[in-house]
């Protein structure tokens, strides 16, 4: 979640500023002023020329993509930028209504031409909200950001990229002011996170700050422990490496540090002022803000009240299926009393330990490594990408969520990672594993990413577009199909599943009522405890998860919803021509794509299967 627009990016969440009289007069004036070349471009071609314009404006965007350029810049958080970004987005919008006609192109050309004015199109609709999206929370922000890019993004293969590396922690302190600068414009507009999300920004910034060279430890601070072991990889001159360590330990005295003390201080005075209320129905225009968000994340029309029962009606259902094993297993007593022995049964997590948690690690490396091998009968279609397990780093474990996927680079110089939280080991018990293992890497987030990453004969747009329903409704579709293959063998395993899917319907319940029925922190925490398995810890980070991102938690289940209406469809339609592996391709080949256009696209399918 950045404050800057950019169309596409599968990284960055589509941001928005409040748009007053004299920006509407700027949108006004410049969609009339375009500027259209001569040269007559294939559609394809003028797309990916506007996509790398747009990649060379945010330096961390190329380091994502693996291209060496502008290697000492932060991207630019500030509101002029996204001015200029506005002005940019339209008159592209102009150009490629002149320079192509919509009906001479070709079926794929023509899904290509909608999506990029679609997603020209939000970000002109959301740049009313862009003080309204929270810079700095416990989910993410640059200050948690800026060494999770060194880290993770920044190579060092040669002495020219560690000097860039030095440069960017220079540069950091200035990146980070005019991060805390679209905080206090927010402040000034009444625009707050509630008080808890303070005391997490500030906890995860002193723990940045920790280790060598910022005080005197033999444990190193894990940027400059980042950038001695890169270091160390080119086995430079001891002089040479010396060198550049004390450069790095510089800058890092100099300008990293300073920064994040300032950060610090700036969060504590702005929570004094904030408020305990949770839901954004508390900000200026907030309801109209929440509607736009549950528009964006399911991309669809559903109102809250729609995607309140309808998550209500879900968890109903998962009770049932739930009992059923519980039977099956020979519990007899009620659901509830079932959730409290998964949790206090010790067989169901790994020991408290730094064992137990490399042998979390393996276990969820084995369960992918196992159907991966299987993926072939229900794909056309398997990706290049290499995939890593990874825990999550210590720095940022006590308020990252509970596993994500981070996608690798299109040329396969770094893999995916699935990033799985073992701060607290009984958060992450064993009979969710192989649910979560198959929504973070294969056949979900890594499986679709890469594909998309891989796809021929599309615009590079495409490749890295943003649908949170799409790509979240994948992955928990991808929970799903495995039991179908034969997988979740084991009862405990299988309720795991059921558990996992309960929790996404259970968001449905959970991010409607605080945002829109004004539940507190506490109540929707209690709705958890009482519906899933989950520990209070989990529903605790949960809640406020949903907080301060609110209607993202609902496009898992709602995009769920729809592949499986999809595939029922389909079923029905084809009846024995009907093939798993051809859906999954018509899905997984689109790209992220919203619901309405996926729909499109397998209806198109299914017409053509018929008259063949």
């Amino acid at each position: 979640m950045h404050k800057f627009l950019l169309i596409g990016f599968s990284t960055i969440a589509l941001m928005a500023c409040q748009v007053d009289n004299k920006t509407k007069e700027i949108t006004n004036e410049i969609s009339t002023q375009v500027s259209v070349p001569n040269e007559k471009l294939q559609l394809n071609e003028w797309l990916n020329n506007k996509f790398y314009e747009r990649v060379r404006r945010y330096p961390q965007y190329l380091a994502g993509l693996g291209i060496k350029e502008r290697m000492t810049e932060w991207n630019d958080p500030s509101y002029e930028f996204a001015l200029k970004e506005l002005e940019i987005i339209s008159n592209e919008m102009n150009e490629i209504k002149v320079k192509f006609n919509f009906d001479s192109l070709a079926d794929e050309e023509k899904l290509s031409y909608r999506l990029f004015l679609e997603n020209s199109q939000n970000s002109l609709d959301q740049m009313e909200w862009w003080y309204h999206d929270y810079a700095l929370t416990q989910m993410y922000g640059a200050h948690s950001g800026v060494p999770t890019f060194l880290i993770n993004q920044h190579p060092i293969d040669n002495i020219a990229d560690a000097n860039a590396y030095i440069k960017r922690i220079e540069l950091s302190g200035n990146y980070l002011e005019k991060v805390l600068e679209n905080t206090r414009e927010s402040a000034r507009k009444g625009i707050r996170p509630p008080r808890f999300v303070y005391g997490h920004v500030i906890s995860t910034s002193r723990n940045i700050i920790r280790g060598f060279p910022f005080e005197k430890s033999d444990k190193l601070n894990l940027v400059y422990d980042d950038f001695n072991k890169k270091i160390f990889e080119l086995s430079l001159p001891k002089e040479v490496s010396e060198n550049l360590k004390k450069q790095a330990q510089d800058a890092l005295q100099g300008s990293f540090k300073p920064a994040y003390i300032l950060l610090i201080n700036e969060m504590l005075t702005q929570q004094k002022l904030t408020t305990e209320d949770d839901g954004v129905w508390k900000l200026p225009g907030g309801n109209e803000y929440y509607a736009s968000r549950l528009k964006t994340m399911t991309t669809t029309e559903l109102s809250a009240k729609e995607i309140h029962q309808i998550g209500l009606d879900e968890v109903d259902r998962i009770h049932e299926e739930m009992r059923a094993i519980m039977s099956r297993v020979g519990f007899e007593s009620n659901l509830q009393d079932f959730f409290k022995y998964l949790k206090d049964e010790p067989r169901f997590t790994y020991p408290d330990t730094e064992a137990g948690r490399e042998d979390y690690i393996k276990e969820a490396t084995r369960i992918i490594e196992t159907i991966s091998k299987r993926l072939d009968e229900v794909f056309l279609k398997l990706p290049k990408a290499k995939l890593e397990v990874r825990r999550v780093e210590a720095f940022r474990e006590k308020t990252a969520g509970k596993a994500f996927y981070s996608r690798g680079t299109p040329d396969g110089s770094r893999p995916g990672y699935y990033y799985a939280n073992l701060n607290d080991i009984n958060d992450m018990p064993k009979y969710q594993m192989e649910a979560l293992a198959y929504h973070e890497g294969n056949p979900g987030h890594h499986m679709q990413l890469s594909i998309s990453q891989e796809l021929s004969g599309v615009p590079e747009f495409r490749k890295h577009n943003s649908v949170t329903a799409y790509t979240e409704g994948w992955g928990l579709y991808s929970e799903f199909f495995p039991k179908e293959m034969g997988f979740y063998d084991d009862p405990y395993s299988d309720f795991g599943r059921l558990a996992m899917e309960l929790w996404r319907a259970a968001r449905l319940v959970v991010d409607t009522g605080i945002h829109d029925k004004k539940w507190t922190r506490t109540e929707a925490i209690d709705y958890l405890l009482a519906n899933t398995p989950n520990p209070k810890n989990d529903c605790e980070k949960a809640i406020e998860r949903y907080i301060v991102m609110p209607g993202q938690a609902t496009a898992y289940k709602i995009g769920m919803m729809k592949i499986l209406e999809l595939r029922e469809n389909a079923k029905d339609k084809l009846q024995e021509k009907f093939d798993i592996r051809s859906f999954h391709d018509t899905v997984i080949n689109s790209g992220p794509v919203p619901l309405n256009i996926l729909e499109e696209r397998v209806d198109s399918w299914i017409n053509k299967e018929l008259k063949s």
